[in-house]
Protein backbone atom coordinates (compact mmCIF):
# COMPACT_ATOMS: atom_id res chain seq x y z
CA UNK A 1 0.00 0.00 0.00
CA UNK A 2 1.10 3.49 -0.50
CA UNK A 3 1.01 6.54 1.89
CA UNK A 4 -1.79 8.57 1.85
CA UNK A 5 -2.37 12.43 2.82
CA UNK A 6 -3.82 10.65 5.92
CA UNK A 7 -0.51 9.70 6.81
CA UNK A 8 0.73 13.24 6.86
CA UNK A 9 1.55 14.30 10.26
CA UNK A 10 1.01 18.68 11.09
CA UNK A 11 1.13 20.28 7.83
CA UNK A 12 0.07 23.73 8.73
CA UNK A 13 1.67 26.33 7.42
CA UNK A 14 3.54 23.89 4.86
CA UNK A 15 3.18 24.11 0.51
CA UNK A 16 1.46 20.99 -0.62
CA UNK A 17 2.80 20.47 -4.52
CA UNK A 18 -0.20 18.68 -5.53
CA UNK A 19 -0.83 16.76 -8.94
CA UNK A 20 -4.44 17.00 -10.52
CA UNK A 21 -6.30 15.30 -13.61
CA UNK A 22 -8.14 19.02 -14.14
CA UNK A 23 -8.21 18.05 -18.12
CA UNK A 24 -11.87 19.57 -18.57
CA UNK A 25 -13.60 19.83 -21.53
CA UNK A 26 -14.15 23.30 -22.53
CA UNK A 27 -16.94 25.13 -25.21
CA UNK A 28 -16.00 27.68 -27.76
CA UNK A 29 -16.53 30.48 -24.78
CA UNK A 30 -13.71 28.58 -22.84
CA UNK A 31 -16.97 27.54 -20.81
CA UNK A 32 -16.11 24.14 -18.51
CA UNK A 33 -19.09 22.42 -19.61
CA UNK A 34 -18.11 18.98 -17.65
CA UNK A 35 -16.59 19.14 -13.56
CA UNK A 36 -16.45 15.97 -13.14
CA UNK A 37 -12.90 15.89 -12.53
CA UNK A 38 -12.69 19.19 -10.72
CA UNK A 39 -15.32 18.08 -8.17
CA UNK A 40 -13.50 14.64 -7.58
CA UNK A 41 -10.29 16.87 -6.17
CA UNK A 42 -12.36 18.57 -3.77
CA UNK A 43 -11.92 16.30 -0.48
CA UNK A 44 -8.45 16.23 -1.13
CA UNK A 45 -8.25 19.80 -1.84
CA UNK A 46 -10.29 20.49 1.45
CA UNK A 47 -9.06 17.72 3.73
CA UNK A 48 -5.34 19.65 2.84
CA UNK A 49 -6.77 23.08 3.70
CA UNK A 50 -8.61 22.61 6.69
CA UNK A 51 -5.53 21.79 8.26
CA UNK A 52 -3.49 25.00 7.19
CA UNK A 53 -1.52 23.94 4.51
CA UNK A 54 -0.65 25.89 1.46
CA UNK A 55 -2.40 24.63 -2.06
CA UNK A 56 -0.14 25.11 -4.92
CA UNK A 57 -1.94 22.80 -7.86
CA UNK A 58 -0.25 21.47 -11.48
CA UNK A 59 -2.42 20.12 -14.19
CA UNK A 60 -2.45 20.25 -17.43
CA UNK A 61 -5.12 20.62 -20.19
CA UNK A 62 -5.15 19.43 -23.58
CA UNK A 63 -1.66 18.57 -25.55
CA UNK A 64 -0.14 21.93 -26.01
CA UNK A 65 3.23 19.65 -27.13
CA UNK A 66 5.31 21.96 -25.07
CA UNK A 67 4.76 25.25 -26.33
CA UNK A 68 3.00 28.07 -24.39
CA UNK A 69 0.05 28.21 -26.36
CA UNK A 70 -3.47 30.03 -25.04
CA UNK A 71 -5.74 27.74 -26.62
CA UNK A 72 -4.69 25.32 -23.96
CA UNK A 73 -4.28 28.08 -21.07
CA UNK A 74 -6.06 27.04 -17.52
CA UNK A 75 -6.69 29.92 -16.60
CA UNK A 76 -10.93 30.24 -17.44
CA UNK A 77 -10.70 26.57 -14.89
CA UNK A 78 -9.22 28.35 -12.57
CA UNK A 79 -11.87 31.15 -12.46
CA UNK A 80 -14.38 28.02 -12.41
CA UNK A 81 -12.84 26.52 -9.90
CA UNK A 82 -12.82 29.62 -7.53
CA UNK A 83 -16.77 28.92 -7.95
CA UNK A 84 -16.17 25.57 -6.45
CA UNK A 85 -14.41 26.15 -3.43
CA UNK A 86 -16.02 29.72 -2.66
CA UNK A 87 -12.61 31.80 -3.22
CA UNK A 88 -10.39 32.89 -5.55
CA UNK A 89 -7.51 30.74 -7.26
CA UNK A 90 -4.40 32.38 -7.23
CA UNK A 91 -3.33 31.95 -10.80
CA UNK A 92 0.24 31.37 -11.33
CA UNK A 93 1.27 32.34 -15.01
CA UNK A 94 4.47 30.36 -15.31
CA UNK A 95 6.85 28.08 -13.20
CA UNK A 96 9.47 30.97 -13.81
CA UNK A 97 7.23 33.28 -11.93
CA UNK A 98 5.87 30.70 -9.06
CA UNK A 99 7.81 31.55 -6.70
CA UNK A 100 6.68 35.12 -5.10
CA UNK A 101 3.28 33.74 -5.67
CA UNK A 102 3.77 30.85 -3.69
CA UNK A 103 5.88 33.15 -0.92
CA UNK A 104 2.36 35.45 -0.48
CA UNK A 105 0.10 32.19 0.35
CA UNK A 106 -1.75 32.09 3.55
CA UNK A 107 -2.33 28.84 4.99
CA UNK A 108 -5.17 27.06 3.35
CA UNK A 109 -5.18 29.32 0.30
CA UNK A 110 -5.08 27.56 -3.79
CA UNK A 111 -3.14 28.42 -6.03
CA UNK A 112 -3.01 26.93 -9.60
CA UNK A 113 0.21 26.72 -11.62
CA UNK A 114 0.10 27.71 -15.70
CA UNK A 115 -0.35 24.30 -18.07
CA UNK A 116 2.53 21.83 -17.06
CA UNK A 117 2.74 20.82 -20.44
CA UNK A 118 3.47 24.29 -21.57
CA UNK A 119 6.88 23.04 -21.08
CA UNK A 120 8.93 20.39 -23.13
CA UNK A 121 10.53 18.92 -20.17
CA UNK A 122 7.25 17.68 -18.88
CA UNK A 123 7.33 14.43 -21.10
CA UNK A 124 10.67 14.20 -21.82
CA UNK A 125 11.70 10.90 -21.81
CA UNK A 126 15.28 11.56 -20.43
CA UNK A 127 16.59 11.22 -17.05
CA UNK A 128 17.30 15.11 -16.39
CA UNK A 129 15.48 15.39 -13.16
CA UNK A 130 16.06 19.49 -13.84
CA UNK A 131 12.75 20.48 -14.22
CA UNK A 132 11.65 18.21 -11.57
CA UNK A 133 14.11 20.28 -9.14
CA UNK A 134 12.64 23.44 -10.29
CA UNK A 135 9.19 22.23 -9.07
CA UNK A 136 10.54 20.42 -6.33
CA UNK A 137 11.15 23.98 -4.73
CA UNK A 138 7.51 24.94 -4.62
CA UNK A 139 6.43 22.76 -2.59
CA UNK A 140 7.62 21.03 1.53
CA UNK A 141 5.80 17.81 0.24
CA UNK A 142 4.26 16.14 -2.81
CA UNK A 143 0.42 14.93 -3.09
CA UNK A 144 -0.56 12.63 -6.49
CA UNK A 145 -4.22 13.23 -6.94
CA UNK A 146 -3.98 12.33 -10.59
CA UNK A 147 -5.29 8.73 -11.44
CA UNK A 148 -6.24 10.14 -14.71
CA UNK A 149 -2.81 10.48 -15.88
CA UNK A 150 -0.63 8.31 -13.43
CA UNK A 151 0.15 5.44 -16.42
CA UNK A 152 2.26 8.71 -17.62
CA UNK A 153 6.24 8.39 -16.78
CA UNK A 154 6.08 12.41 -16.94
CA UNK A 155 7.96 15.18 -14.28
CA UNK A 156 4.58 16.06 -12.49
CA UNK A 157 3.34 12.65 -11.95
CA UNK A 158 5.85 10.42 -11.29
CA UNK A 159 9.68 11.85 -11.74
CA UNK A 160 9.13 15.13 -8.55
CA UNK A 161 7.81 11.95 -6.38
CA UNK A 162 11.41 10.63 -6.43
CA UNK A 163 12.52 14.55 -5.09
CA UNK A 164 10.06 15.89 -3.05
CA UNK A 165 9.17 13.84 0.01
CA UNK A 166 6.94 12.91 1.61
CA UNK A 167 5.14 11.68 -1.78
CA UNK A 168 1.83 10.29 -0.95
CA UNK A 169 -1.36 9.70 -2.81
CA UNK A 170 -4.57 12.05 -2.41
CA UNK A 171 -8.03 10.76 -1.50
CA UNK A 172 -9.10 10.20 -4.94
CA UNK A 173 -5.59 8.81 -6.27
CA UNK A 174 -6.39 6.46 -2.67
CA UNK A 175 -10.00 5.50 -3.82
CA UNK A 176 -9.17 4.73 -7.17
CA UNK A 177 -6.28 1.96 -6.12
CA UNK A 178 -8.64 0.20 -3.46
CA UNK A 179 -11.42 0.21 -5.53
CA UNK A 180 -9.64 -1.31 -8.57
CA UNK A 181 -7.29 -3.25 -6.49
CA UNK A 182 -10.01 -4.90 -4.26
CA UNK A 183 -11.79 -6.14 -7.70
CA UNK A 184 -9.10 -7.41 -9.31
CA UNK A 185 -7.05 -8.79 -6.00
CA UNK A 186 -9.75 -9.89 -3.32
CA UNK A 187 -12.91 -9.98 -5.42
CA UNK A 188 -15.92 -11.37 -3.82
CA UNK A 189 -17.31 -14.49 -5.85
CA UNK A 190 -18.97 -14.72 -8.48
CA UNK A 191 -16.34 -11.75 -10.27
CA UNK A 192 -17.80 -11.28 -13.65
CA UNK A 193 -15.98 -9.09 -16.02
CA UNK A 194 -17.31 -7.55 -18.87
CA UNK A 195 -15.32 -6.38 -21.67
CA UNK A 196 -16.20 -4.65 -24.54
CA UNK A 197 -15.13 -1.58 -27.29
CA UNK A 198 -13.75 -1.52 -30.97
CA UNK A 199 -10.72 -3.48 -30.49
CA UNK A 200 -9.30 -6.98 -29.46
CA UNK A 201 -5.94 -5.79 -30.06
CA UNK A 202 -5.76 -2.61 -27.36
CA UNK A 203 -7.52 -5.37 -25.05
CA UNK A 204 -5.13 -8.60 -25.04
CA UNK A 205 -3.40 -7.90 -22.13
CA UNK A 206 -6.70 -6.90 -20.33
CA UNK A 207 -8.49 -10.13 -21.85
CA UNK A 208 -5.18 -12.00 -20.18
CA UNK A 209 -5.29 -10.89 -17.19
CA UNK A 210 -9.04 -11.14 -15.81
CA UNK A 211 -8.75 -15.01 -17.08
CA UNK A 212 -6.93 -15.07 -14.35
CA UNK A 213 -9.10 -13.76 -11.84
CA UNK A 214 -13.19 -14.40 -13.07
CA UNK A 215 -15.50 -16.57 -12.99
CA UNK A 216 -17.50 -14.94 -15.67
CA UNK A 217 -16.35 -12.95 -18.85
CA UNK A 218 -18.41 -11.60 -21.12
CA UNK A 219 -16.96 -10.20 -24.29
CA UNK A 220 -19.25 -7.43 -26.28
CA UNK A 221 -18.73 -4.47 -28.65
CA UNK A 222 -16.85 -4.12 -31.99
CA UNK A 223 -13.67 -6.62 -30.44
CA UNK A 224 -16.89 -9.57 -30.36
CA UNK A 225 -16.94 -10.08 -34.01
CA UNK A 226 -12.87 -10.96 -33.96
CA UNK A 227 -14.36 -14.15 -32.22
CA UNK A 228 -17.05 -15.06 -34.26
CA UNK A 229 -14.74 -15.06 -37.22
CA UNK A 230 -12.28 -17.14 -35.46
CA UNK A 231 -14.98 -19.40 -34.73
CA UNK A 232 -16.05 -19.97 -39.02
CA UNK A 233 -19.20 -17.54 -38.41
CA UNK A 234 -20.67 -14.75 -41.22
CA UNK A 235 -19.87 -11.05 -39.62
CA UNK A 236 -20.98 -9.15 -43.30
CA UNK A 237 -18.99 -5.87 -43.15
CA UNK A 238 -18.60 -5.65 -39.42
CA UNK A 239 -15.05 -4.68 -37.79
CA UNK A 240 -12.95 -7.21 -37.09
CA UNK A 241 -9.10 -7.15 -36.49
CA UNK A 242 -7.67 -10.59 -38.96
CA UNK A 243 -4.48 -10.60 -37.50
CA UNK A 244 -5.90 -11.30 -34.21
CA UNK A 245 -7.87 -14.24 -35.13
CA UNK A 246 -5.25 -16.45 -33.26
CA UNK A 247 -4.88 -14.75 -30.42
CA UNK A 248 -9.10 -14.56 -30.09
CA UNK A 249 -8.64 -18.44 -30.56
CA UNK A 250 -6.17 -18.76 -27.55
CA UNK A 251 -8.31 -16.28 -25.26
CA UNK A 252 -11.07 -18.85 -25.81
CA UNK A 253 -8.96 -21.62 -24.91
CA UNK A 254 -7.30 -20.39 -21.41
CA UNK A 255 -10.44 -19.73 -20.66
CA UNK A 256 -11.80 -23.22 -21.39
CA UNK A 257 -8.79 -24.51 -19.29
CA UNK A 258 -9.27 -22.10 -15.97
CA UNK A 259 -12.76 -22.99 -16.13
CA UNK A 260 -13.82 -19.62 -16.76
CA UNK A 261 -16.92 -19.20 -18.68
CA UNK A 262 -17.00 -17.00 -21.41
CA UNK A 263 -20.34 -14.75 -22.35
CA UNK A 264 -20.55 -14.11 -25.80
CA UNK A 265 -23.40 -11.97 -27.89
CA UNK A 266 -25.83 -14.41 -29.78
CA UNK A 267 -27.68 -12.46 -31.67
CA UNK A 268 -26.84 -8.73 -32.87
CA UNK A 269 -28.67 -5.63 -34.11
CA UNK A 270 -27.40 -5.02 -37.86
CA UNK A 271 -27.59 -2.27 -40.14
CA UNK A 272 -26.65 -0.89 -43.62
CA UNK A 273 -26.18 2.36 -42.43
CA UNK A 274 -23.87 3.21 -39.50
CA UNK A 275 -25.67 6.70 -39.30
CA UNK A 276 -28.74 4.44 -38.02
CA UNK A 277 -30.87 5.56 -40.80
CA UNK A 278 -30.72 2.64 -43.13
CA UNK A 279 -32.18 -1.11 -42.29
CA UNK A 280 -31.68 -2.20 -38.81
CA UNK A 281 -32.37 -5.96 -38.25
CA UNK A 282 -31.03 -8.28 -35.56
CA UNK A 283 -29.73 -11.12 -36.97
CA UNK A 284 -27.68 -14.18 -35.05
CA UNK A 285 -23.85 -12.97 -34.67
CA UNK A 286 -22.69 -15.35 -37.04
CA UNK A 287 -25.13 -14.94 -39.89
CA UNK A 288 -24.62 -11.27 -40.35
CA UNK A 289 -25.63 -10.65 -44.24
CA UNK A 290 -23.33 -9.18 -46.69
CA UNK A 291 -23.64 -5.53 -46.74
CA UNK A 292 -24.41 -5.47 -43.02
CA UNK A 293 -22.40 -4.28 -39.24
CA UNK A 294 -23.75 -5.60 -36.47
CA UNK A 295 -23.60 -2.70 -33.82
CA UNK A 296 -25.56 -3.49 -30.54
CA UNK A 297 -26.16 -7.01 -28.59
CA UNK A 298 -29.36 -8.25 -29.68
CA UNK A 299 -32.57 -9.17 -26.87
CA UNK A 300 -31.33 -12.70 -26.46
CA UNK A 301 -27.84 -11.24 -25.84
CA UNK A 302 -28.70 -8.53 -23.03
CA UNK A 303 -31.24 -11.44 -21.36
CA UNK A 304 -28.11 -13.63 -20.87
CA UNK A 305 -26.03 -10.69 -19.95
CA UNK A 306 -28.08 -9.35 -17.11
CA UNK A 307 -28.37 -13.08 -16.21
CA UNK A 308 -24.74 -13.84 -15.28
CA UNK A 309 -24.55 -9.73 -13.86
CA UNK A 310 -27.55 -10.15 -11.51
CA UNK A 311 -25.64 -13.29 -9.85
CA UNK A 312 -22.50 -11.48 -9.24
CA UNK A 313 -21.21 -10.23 -6.47
CA UNK A 314 -18.37 -8.57 -8.10
CA UNK A 315 -18.07 -6.29 -11.46
CA UNK A 316 -15.95 -5.00 -13.61
CA UNK A 317 -17.04 -3.56 -16.89
CA UNK A 318 -14.34 -1.68 -19.21
CA UNK A 319 -15.86 -1.43 -22.20
CA UNK A 320 -19.30 -0.78 -24.15
CA UNK A 321 -21.13 -3.32 -25.83
CA UNK A 322 -22.01 -1.45 -28.59
CA UNK A 323 -22.07 2.33 -30.42
CA UNK A 324 -23.68 3.45 -28.01
CA UNK A 325 -23.09 6.84 -28.85
CA UNK A 326 -26.22 6.59 -31.59
CA UNK A 327 -29.57 6.47 -29.46
CA UNK A 328 -30.60 3.71 -32.03
CA UNK A 329 -27.83 1.83 -31.07
CA UNK A 330 -27.73 2.61 -27.31
CA UNK A 331 -30.00 -0.73 -25.69
CA UNK A 332 -27.34 -3.48 -25.59
CA UNK A 333 -25.07 -0.87 -23.33
CA UNK A 334 -27.72 0.90 -21.20
CA UNK A 335 -29.67 -3.25 -20.48
CA UNK A 336 -26.08 -4.07 -19.19
CA UNK A 337 -25.59 -0.67 -17.35
CA UNK A 338 -28.83 -1.35 -15.61
CA UNK A 339 -27.99 -5.23 -14.85
CA UNK A 340 -25.20 -3.45 -13.56
CA UNK A 341 -26.67 -0.83 -11.35
CA UNK A 342 -29.52 -3.90 -10.20
CA UNK A 343 -26.74 -6.17 -8.92
CA UNK A 344 -25.02 -3.44 -6.98
CA UNK A 345 -28.31 -2.25 -5.10
CA UNK A 346 -28.31 -6.52 -4.43
CA UNK A 347 -25.07 -6.05 -2.48
CA UNK A 348 -22.57 -6.21 -5.32
CA UNK A 349 -19.38 -3.96 -5.59
CA UNK A 350 -19.75 -2.61 -8.89
CA UNK A 351 -16.46 -0.62 -10.73
CA UNK A 352 -16.77 1.34 -14.06
CA UNK A 353 -13.20 2.04 -15.54
CA UNK A 354 -11.95 2.85 -18.94
CA UNK A 355 -13.40 6.52 -20.76
CA UNK A 356 -16.41 4.75 -23.10
CA UNK A 357 -17.64 2.72 -20.17
CA UNK A 358 -17.46 6.13 -17.90
CA UNK A 359 -19.40 7.82 -20.60
CA UNK A 360 -22.18 5.44 -20.89
CA UNK A 361 -22.75 4.87 -17.29
CA UNK A 362 -22.53 8.87 -17.19
CA UNK A 363 -25.46 9.06 -20.01
CA UNK A 364 -27.36 6.16 -19.08
CA UNK A 365 -27.17 5.97 -14.88
CA UNK A 366 -25.93 8.04 -12.28
CA UNK A 367 -22.20 7.86 -10.91
CA UNK A 368 -23.92 7.17 -7.13
CA UNK A 369 -25.56 3.68 -8.85
CA UNK A 370 -22.28 2.00 -9.03
CA UNK A 371 -19.73 1.48 -5.99
CA UNK A 372 -17.08 3.06 -8.00
CA UNK A 373 -16.57 5.19 -11.31
CA UNK A 374 -12.54 5.61 -12.38
CA UNK A 375 -11.92 9.01 -13.46
CA UNK A 376 -8.88 7.12 -15.50
CA UNK A 377 -9.41 6.08 -18.81
CA UNK A 378 -5.89 4.98 -19.77
CA UNK A 379 -4.65 4.64 -16.22
CA UNK A 380 -7.35 2.15 -15.30
CA UNK A 381 -6.78 0.08 -18.33
CA UNK A 382 -3.47 -0.32 -17.74
CA UNK A 383 -3.81 -0.99 -14.00
CA UNK A 384 -6.84 -3.93 -14.66
CA UNK A 385 -4.06 -5.39 -17.42
CA UNK A 386 -1.57 -5.48 -14.88
CA UNK A 387 0.95 -3.00 -15.40
CA UNK A 388 2.95 -0.56 -13.33
CA UNK A 389 1.46 2.55 -13.04
CA UNK A 390 4.53 5.08 -12.85
CA UNK A 391 2.82 7.89 -11.01
CA UNK A 392 1.61 5.33 -8.14
CA UNK A 393 4.98 3.54 -8.02
CA UNK A 394 6.74 6.60 -7.43
CA UNK A 395 4.67 7.32 -4.31
CA UNK A 396 5.97 6.44 -0.64
CA UNK A 397 5.41 2.58 0.83
CA UNK A 398 3.17 2.32 3.88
Amino acid sequence: MKKSIKDLGDIKGKRALIRVDINVPLDENKNVTDDTRIQAIVPTVNYLRERGAKIILMAHLGRPKGEKNPEFTLEPVAKYMAKVFGEEIVFIPSVEEAAPYVEKLQDGQIALLENIRYYKAEEAKDDDMTFAEELAKLGDFYVNDAFGAAHRNHTSTAKLAKILKPAVSGLLMEKEIRCLSQALDNPTRPFTAVVGGAKVSSKIGVLENLIDKVDNLIIGGGMAYTFVKANGGKIGNSICEDDQLEVAKAIEKKAAEKGVKLVMATDVLATNDFSGNGENKFVAINEIPDGFEGVDAGPDSRKAFAEVLKNSKTILMNGPVGAFENPKFAEGTKAVLEAIVEATKGGATSVIGGGDSVSAAKKFCKAEDFTHVSTGGGASLEFIEGKVLPGVAALDDK
